[in-house]
Parts: structure tokens; sequence; C-alpha cells
């Protein structure tokens, strides 16, 4: 299940930030790196794409761009900041996050994977907070925009940032996580999709309540056009794990099934949040830990367009 219906999680441990004062983040981190590590194979596709982007192809046949300076944008503790800084050896990486404490994890990370010379941080929310770090190949954000109020002036914020050539690539949208059979055998079948129903509710109160908010259309091509940016376009990358799960994923399944419990449990019906709370308990045989049919299906999008 994800936070939002749109796959507004908090991904890879990007997109945490409406407050970042309003959260336990020493708490919150090793969920976020575990989160993110599951997810690893998904975003590796992800940064596959960026690079034949960047490397210039018949579809994009703009010419090599050598990625010299890289920004992730939301960076949370930096699972995807250290992928990304793989997958562009010669680049310098810039995590960007609100939350010092999650920047304090990107460092370490960076220093155990060797990656300390290449990887630095800087603390910032968007919309603002990003004088002095200069201009950039590759700017990455992933479900971060969605918790800025305009999301078109972010899109244009961080589109005048690039470099000749850049590249902007928006993880926003693809589909609610599938993580159970539609008819579990308690409680009534179909709770996904009223779950799906509550997400939907859940974000647009979290929009309509954030500073300065606009009523965008959520396209995100049109507004990476809008910004200036030119050869715009999407991709869905899937992670795809079966039944039965294995114990990491498996947690984080009954984590993130908590986690929705907790946000927007609210808008259920009593019934259904009594399912969840069989389904969350460590103790009950219908419980996560226990059920051989539990699966995590993801699919997330990622739209991307170059600066002229």
């Amino acid at each position: 299940m994800t936070d939002t219906p749109h796959h507004h999680a908090h991904g890879h441990g990007h997109g945490h930030g409406h407050d970042a004062t309003d959260v336990d983040w020493a708490e919150q981190a090793s969920l976020l790196e575990r989160q993110a590590e599951i997810a690893t194979p998904m975003y590796a596709q992800a940064a596959d794409w960026l690079r034949t982007l960047l490397g210039g192809t018949e579809e994009h046949a703009s010419g090599t761009v050598s990625v010299r300076r890289l920004w992730d944008v939301g960076s949370g503790p930096g699972v995807l900041t250290c992928l990304l800084a793989h997958a562009f050896p010669e680049a310098e990486v810039v995590a960007v996050d609100p939350a010092p404490e999650l920047l304090a994890r990107v460092r370490d990370r960076a220093t155990r994977l060797g990656l300390a010379g290449r990887v630095r941080t800087h603390e910032a929310e968007l919309p603002g907070g990003l004088e002095g770090l200069g201009t950039a190949d590759l700017i990455w954000t992933s479900k971060v925009l969605h918790h800025v109020g305009d999301q078109a002036a972010a899109v244009s914020l961080l589109a005048g940032r690039l470099r000749p050539g850049g590249v902007l690539a928006v993880a926003e949208g693809g589909l609610p996580d599938r993580v159970l059979p539609r008819d579990i055998g308690i409680g009534r079948p179909g709770l996904q999709a009223r779950m799906d129903a509550a997400q939907e509710e859940w974000f647009a109160r979290m929009r309509a309540a954030l500073p300065d908010h606009r009523e965008t259309a959520e396209d995100w091509p049109a507004l990476l056009a809008a910004a200036g940016l030119r050869d715009t376009g999407s991709r869905t990358f899937l992670l795809d794990l079966p039944a039965p799960l294995a114990g990491d994923a498996r947690d984080h399944v009954a984590g993130r099934l908590a986690h929705a419990a907790e946000r927007y449990g609210e808008l259920l019906d009593e019934a259904d949040r009594a399912v969840l709370a069989r389904l969350t308990d460590p103790e009950d045989e219908a419980g996560i830990a226990h059920r051989p049919d539990a699966f995590l299906l993801s699919a997330q999008t990622v739209h991307a367009g170059r600066a002229e």
C-alpha cells in the first residue's frame, strides 16, 4: 500500500518533508532505508534509462552530456543518492534534504561505500534553499514535488538550474502498490480498492493544506515543457516481488500497512480498520507476518526533460 493513490509514498527516502521538524527521523530513518533498499532494483532501471537519455540516442539525438554534477533533491537517507553516484561515476553528487538527521545517514552510507569523495550534502527544502548550489547536469527528485504547494513553480525552479543539455528527472505517479489478493479470507473482499479511495481523499486534503497551494493538472511532461525543457517523456519501472515474500520485504509490507492505518484509517469503516489491525498484528495467523499470499508489486513513473 502506498501513502497516496499516485504512489506518493516516501519511496526510497525522498519526499518526506511537509515539515521536517515534525518527524522523528531517528525512528524513521531505518524504515526509509529498508524501503529504499527493497525498491533499489526498480530505481536501478530508472538510472539506466537516465544514462541512455544523457548519452544521446536516436530518440534523444542531442549528443552525449558528461554528467559532472548531479543533485538528488529530497535525498532522504541516501540510498538512491549512492545508487546514482555509482550510475554516474564521474559526477559530484549533492544530496539535498531538509532533515539533518537524514543527511548524516547519507554521509555515513557514502563513506561505507567508498563514495565520500564524490557525495556531499546540502540542507534545504523546496521551494527555497538552493542558493549557492550552482547548476547541474542531472537533477533527480522523487516524491518531493507533490509536497510543494505550487508544483509548476518548483519544476521551473529546478529546470532553471540545469546546464545546457542537462536533464531534470521527476519521479511522481505510477500505480498504488499491490500486496494482497482481492479476497484475503478475512473481512469484505476488495480492501485494497477501498484503501485506494481513502488514499485519494487523504492526498487531496494534504495537497489543499500546503502553503501556496495551487491546483495543478499532474501532466508532468507538460509541466516540464512549460518550464522550457524539451525531449520530454516518461517511463514506468516495475518492482515485482512475488509471494511468498522474504523477511525484509514482508516486514516492509507490514510496516506500510500499519502506516496507512495510522495515516488515513479514519477514512475507512470500522470493519476495514479491524482487518488492518489483524494484518499488522505479528501474532495473528491471518497477519502479513504469516501469510503465504503476501507479495509486493509496485510501479514508479519517471518523467524527464532536457534543457536547451
